[in-house]
């Protein structure tokens, strides 16, 4: 069946399709508030002239494409594509700055290839029984591994753990906003109707990320390049081949059976990934400065959760993230619904679309690596020029994303609470995490709670989710008493 997919999958017209997917996919990706959700979107009146195959080879060319693509400005300009791509950002631009924006590239694209190859053939051959293994998850186990991700993105990221917990508190306080689906109450609306669907991540993160950027770019004055110009080749030194490869592998393992959860996506394994390298790296000290493991896992992750968010879509007709709600329309849009019987009943399409993914991914090695040169020029770009395009695009984006003012005046105020966040050292990564997180957080423990009658019990009903609570009991404490003990020698 996968070799007749090949077949498919290799034929003139498909070919072309991947090859328009993943450049516009990378393309999308690159500017910021504009993702391959809103594209596959933008996309699907095209179904009504494409064959099934096509339309889906295409579709899933954007998505992975736009995995890609949003580590590029996340490195260059400290802007992600993608809320996934924050991470990127943080050691990235880092690397940028000291001049070493091309490794950073390097290591995104090769890691995202990595990852994205060896999570596609898990999901051609695993993707039933991890299916079967996911349905059984209980919304404490949820609330755990949600738990997890909290705790680690607070304590890790920022100059403390204090300052980590407060970004992630508002995150958590910008995700209450709308209105509660329990009771149907509205929440820190204020009376705005606008408010009452909540803030869209989308505008969250390119208001943290993109308008925080130029609103403190200008306090700071001065009309230079955006970051340090490129120095030495544009490629990876063996040492940093070293310290890539266990990187991709880790966050390979970390991205592919998380993105398969029902609430996965991609946002837990990269901030996962980028704590466990740095617990395990043997230069620490480069972490907050530019460490290639700090970009290399959490790419990987991202890619790699890219393609376990396809397991429970196609396998049970869950969509776990925006693209994947957007693709599961096209696939019924041509009367198909995905679930078990989609292997049985449409066979040759399912594994044409597989095929096609293995394909993509080579395509996007091909462009984006010999490309890392070209991106890495945008340094040299006065930064005038760059912070008003970032401006123009995120201003755009925002706006094709709600289409109203409220929605830009939402952006810009946010954007000054991010540039004050900044002045005062706090962590912009973990308010995105919780604001992310914190409304699946608290639809999964208020199910927890209501399946065990009311009592809080229903937060450890499982030996599962008791095991990840400990997990997250254990990595709040070690970072403080570690601390403590290295400040009492």
């Amino acid at each position: 069946m996968l070799m007749t997919g090949f077949g498919d999958a290799l034929t003139p017209v498909n070919l072309l399709l991947a090859l328009v997917g993943v450049t516009l996919g990378t393309l999308v990706g690159v500017l910021p508030g504009i993702g391959p959700a809103l594209t596959v979107a933008l996309l699907l009146p095209i179904t009504f002239t494409l064959e099934p195959t096509g339309a889906l080879i295409l579709f899933a060319g954007v998505y992975y494409g736009g995995m890609y693509g949003g580590s590029t400005t996340a490195i260059l300009l400290n802007t992600p594509g993608e809320s996934a791509s924050m991470v990127a950002a943080l050691e990235g631009n880092k690397m940028a700055r000291s001049g070493r924006a091309a490794s950073a590239l390097a290591t995104a694209a090769i890691g995202s290839f990595v990852a994205g190859t060896i999570a596609t053939i898990l999901l051609t051959f695993l993707a039933q029984p991890l299916a079967d293994v996911a349905v059984k998850f209980t919304a404490a186990d949820y609330a755990g591994l949600m738990a997890i991700a909290f705790v680690t993105v607070a304590t890790l990221l920022g100059a403390s753990p204090l300052k980590g917990v407060a970004s992630l508190l508002i995150g958590l306080t910008i995700g209450l906003v709308g209105i509660e689906t329990q009771s149907g109450q509205s929440r820190l609306t204020f009376g705005i109707p606008t408010l009452l669907d909540g803030i869209d991540v989308v505008i969250v993160v390119v208001a943290l990320f993109a308008i925080g950027e130029v609103f403190q770019h200008a306090l700071k004055g001065g009309g230079g390049g955006t970051v340090t110009p490129l120095r030495g080749r544009a490629v990876m030194t063996r040492e940093d081949w070293k310290r890539s490869w266990p990187a991709w592998l880790r966050g390979t393992a970390f991205g592919f059976p998380i993105g398969a959860l029902p609430a996965g996506g991609a946002e837990i394994p990269t901030f996962l990934s980028y704590a466990t390298e740095r617990r395990l790296s043997k230069h620490p000290e480069e972490f907050g400065h530019g460490a290639i493991e700090g970009v290399a896992g959490p790419e990987a992750a991202n890619n790699a959760a890219a393609a376990g968010v396809l397991v429970p879509l196609l396998t049970i007709g869950l969509p776990t993230s925006a693209t994947a709600a957007v693709i599961l329309t096209a696939f019924q849009s041509y009367g198909l619904q995905p679930g078990p019987q989609l292997f049985s009943e449409s066979g040759p399409l399912v594994y044409a679309l597989l095929a096609s993914l293995y394909i993509g991914n080579t395509m996007l090695l091909v462009l984006n690596l010999p490309m890392a040169r070209v991106w890495a020029k945008l340094l040299q770009i006065p930064a005038y020029g760059i912070y008003a395009a970032i401006m123009v695009f995120a201003t755009l984006g925002t706006f094709a994303t709600g289409g109203s003012l409220p929605d830009l005046l939402v952006l810009y105020v946010l954007g000054m609470l991010g540039v004050l966040m900044t002045l005062a050292k706090v962590p912009v990564a973990p308010a995105v995490v919780g604001l992310i997180l914190g409304p699946m957080f608290e639809e999964q423990s208020l199910r927890a709670v209501l399946l065990e009658g009311g009592s809080l019990s229903g937060m450890f009903a499982t030996t599962l989710s008791i095991v990840l609570w400990v997990v997250a009991a254990l990595a709040l404490v070690v970072p403080l008493s570690l601390a403590v003990v290295r400040r009492a020698r």
